[in-house]
């Protein structure tokens, strides 16, 4: 029963980080109708920048938990910064072009964000801190669930609650979901889309940097390469769960974080991607449009 609880705490973990990222691509989708390819790419370098940070606070004396904080909000209004930029130049001048235009500029500006950090930084891989202290209170359960572990659940619980609430309740939050449902109709009723996606896309950055954080924190080592397969993980979760559906890419992260964990605690390591892969084909034989998905009806 422990050890089941054990991979219970990493499958949940691994759920954790898939759905900040995959909230990012499936935002973008649901609006837009865009597969942001690069947006691995913005979690990658909000890690990078919460690195440099974390160590420039070091040297000024900074320690424990107060680095943590400060490099994560520093790492978060750069991955925004990164996020709106992507979408300005990137996306928004081929917001009218046929559906393969941006498609292909979304995978040029993954490589290109890729080879932009490889070269700024190194291919190697780079030892992150641990900024996350060890509870006193956690020491009962440390051998089932550590400080690191918490830290991560809590915080992606609580920017998910906070993206719902936002999405709900607030202002923008109203003007994403006209925007969604009819982009035209939002013009007409006097919504800003432009600048509507473009806080879309900010958002999405800042949840992925959040990720980028804890994982670098957590695992203890990054380098340039970490987004692609992150990101991969994450756009899986999201059409797991029915793209474009934000309770969807949550539902479809805690599926696949599961699978794995147990895959990898009960069979091997090297088959929990195949173990994965594997549920998302089922599933999608199941139900094409995810978990949470709806199908969409074409007029002809």
């Amino acid at each position: 029963m422990e050890y089941f609880l054990e991979l219970s705490c990493s499958g949940l973990v691994r759920a954790s980080i898939y759905a900040l990222i995959a909230l990012g691509y499936t935002m973008v989708y649901g609006i837009i109708q865009l597969i942001n390819f690069a947006h691995g790419e913005i979690y990658m370098i909000g890690a990078f920048v919460a690195l440099i940070v974390s160590g420039v606070l070091t040297i000024y004396g900074f320690s424990g938990f107060s680095i943590l904080v400060l490099a994560g909000l520093i790492a978060v209004i750069y991955a925004a910064a990164y996020g709106y930029t992507l979408e300005k130049i990137a996306y928004r001048p081929l917001r009218n072009a046929p559906r393969l235009s941006p498609l292909i500029s979304a995978i040029g500006m993954s490589l290109f964000l890729q080879n932009y950090v490889l070269l700024a930084q190194t291919p190697d891989f780079l030892p992150f801190p641990a900024l996350i202290p060890d509870f006193a209170f956690m020491e009962p359960i440390a051998h089932i669930m550590g400080s690191p572990e918490l830290v991560i659940l809590v915080t992606s619980a609580i920017s998910m609650v906070a993206l719902t609430v936002l999405i709900k309740y607030t202002r923008i939050g109203k003007a994403m979901r006209a925007t969604q449902q009819d982009m035209t109709m939002a013009r007409l009723v006097g919504v800003n889309v432009d600048n509507v996606i473009s806080m879309t896309f900010i958002i999405g950055s800042v949840l992925a940097a959040i990720g980028g954080v804890l994982v670098g924190s957590y695992i203890g080592q990054i380098n340039f390469y970490i987004g692609f397969m992150a990101g991969v993980k994450a756009f899986t979760a999201a059409v797991l769960g029915g793209i474009g559906n934000i309770p969807g890419a949550v539902l479809g992260a805690l599926v696949l974080g599961l699978t794995e964990a147990y895959a990898a605690g009960y069979i091997s390591s090297a088959y929990e991607d195949v173990f994965a892969f594997g549920v998302l084909v089922l599933i999608l034989i199941l139900r094409p449009s995810g978990l949470l998905g709806k199908a969409v009806k074409l007029k002809v």
